[in-house]
């Protein structure tokens, strides 16, 4: 059983890359999608009890964000990891602006998320970690190695 934690700034690239490489093997739970925390617990839940694969496709700016989902899916003994998704706030900013309707957010929204973004630890629980870019029409991901001591921040950290 596996849990997909996503992590990063809205219009880094998480939703697009779920629909590239997750849409058919795993469940996406969002909160933009779900509306509530309420019901993405719900919904969350019964991916759970029925061992469904899932994706938590949210920012998750913090440990204490991600620790709501980390302890739930490994006490039903899931393997969780995490996609970081490194982008700069100018070009996710750039990227929002070209969004439609209720997928655009305000750029406060961004400058928020980014203050609180913390990358992902291994301490925190993750099984497995991996760094996200956009790069062209597509997406460059490298797994971070267990081994190596955790860092504040990827050696390739993008603005």
């Amino acid at each position: 059983m596996e849990a997909i934690l996503f992590i990063g700034l809205q219009a880094s690239g998480k939703s697009t890359f779920y629909q590239q490489r997750f849409f058919n093997t795993h469940v996406r739970i969002s909160l933009d999608l779900l509306r509530t925390r309420h019901r993405e617990l719900q919904f969350l839940q019964l991916c759970l009890q029925t061992s469904a694969k899932l994706v938590v496709d949210n920012t998750n700016p913090t440990p204490e964000d991600r620790a709501r989902y980390i302890g739930l899916c490994k006490a039903r003994r899931y393997q969780v990891i995490g996609y970081y998704f490194q982008t700069s706030l100018p070009d996710a900013l750039a990227r929002n602006r070209l969004r439609q309707g209720r997928d655009q957010v305000k750029d406060i929204a961004l400058y928020d998320v980014r203050k609180k973004l913390r990358p992902p630890s291994f301490q925190e629980g993750f099984d497995r970690l991996f760094s996200v870019r956009i790069q062209g029409d597509g997406f460059v991901v490298q797994e971070w190695r267990k081994e190596e001591p955790d860092v504040q921040e990827p050696p390739d950290r993008l603005g």
